[in-house]
């Protein structure tokens, strides 16, 4: 069963662009339900426009981070959809998308799975650019994103991840408190299948004490040794700093040798556990520093997705299945 209706007290509830709206839904798989927010800005005239899915953290749901990326003023300005999966109490008490657990980090099980047919069903329901799809979120929403960008690479065409995790950072509970601490464990990297790498953003605070900044290395690690392993490429590597907000940040791109851009990394220096440049309406936000909505949309629309990158990542390898974790752990 699928069904969009408007919540018109959500409409007043969230800080919104002078145009556009923003509804509430449900995707039904015949086995589990996912409700969501999907913004449509006003200049949706049936031709094809960008998608942008945007997964909250731990703590949160689809409208309060609506409100703190401010995401929709953005996409209303660049005329793209966005699509904001929201993950229930029921699948995990801290509305924690359950990255730690191996049910949940492979092609086709789990909510990876079910966030691909979501994203699916908006792209049937909807004009949707296939070439620019993206998948975007924080802390735990980051590292699903992460997840979904290795695991289909074929309906995505980029990843960000803020203050996330790698693929296979942990595969328990006691794990993802670990790997959040002390950042990634190469022994559990090194155990994920290799996966198509998809360009990659990268934001992460040096002051986070949430979940620690190396993690987001790793996940950039991933996604340039997935490029380099399926085409033999030199990496350079860029490295620039600046000001931005009132934040310092430095920032790390990874082109090959063609130019292309392989992943962009930014770490907003004095920012903690929280999304750089947001907006005080939303939690786990920092209104100071660069505005990591704006960056990571800028990134999307300039790196849509080819035609080979579509063949080439349409089946991407499965891992073997470790233990699931039966503790779901306290993250952000």
């Amino acid at each position: 069963m699928f069904s969009t209706i408007i919540d018109a007290w959500s409409l007043f509830a969230v800080p919104r662009p002078s145009g556009g709206t923003f509804a509430s839904g449900h995707y039904d798989d015949g086995a589990r339900v996912l409700h969501y927010r999907l913004f449509v800005p006003d200049n949706a005239n049936g031709q094809p426009m960008p998608l942008v899915v945007m997964l909250h953290g731990c703590n949160q749901d689809a409208t309060d981070f609506a409100r703190g990326t401010g995401m929709n003023a953005l996409a209303e300005e660049y005329g793209c959809l966005v699509l904001y999966p929201e993950q229930s109490c029921s699948a995990h008490w801290n509305r924690c998308w359950n990255w730690y657990d191996s049910a949940h980090q492979r092609r086709d099980e789990g909510e990876p799975a079910l966030i691909a047919g979501l994203t699916r069903r908006i792209m049937a329901d909807h004009a949707v650019d296939a070439r620019r799809v993206a998948v975007a979120g924080l802390s735990s929403g980051g590292a699903m994103a992460v997840i979904l960008g290795r695991t289909y690479p074929d309906l995505f065409s980029a990843v960000g991840s803020h203050s996330g995790l790698a693929h296979g950072s942990a595969t328990s509970s006691a794990g993802a408190m670990q790997a959040m601490r002390d950042g990634p464990d190469p022994a559990t990297s090194a155990t994920t299948a290799p996966h198509a790498g998809l360009p990659v953003i990268v934001f992460h605070g040096d002051a986070d004490a949430m979940v620690n900044r190396e993690n987001s290395n790793d996940v950039v690690r991933q996604s340039v040794d997935g490029h380099a392993e399926r085409r033999h490429a030199d990496i350079a590597i860029v490295e620039e700093t600046g000001c931005a907000g009132g934040r310092k940040f430095t920032r790390r791109i990874h082109r090959e040798h063609t130019g292309s851009v392989l992943a962009e990394q930014w770490t907003v220096h004095g920012s903690g556990h929280a999304w750089s440049g947001g907006n005080l309406y939303g939690s786990y936000t920092d209104t100071q520093g660069p505005k990591a909505s704006e960056e990571m949309l800028r990134f999307f629309m300039n790196h849509p997705a080819s035609s080979a990158a579509r063949r080439s990542g349409s089946a991407p390898p499965a891992r073997p299945a470790p233990t699931a974790a039966r503790h779901p752990p306290r993250t952000a």
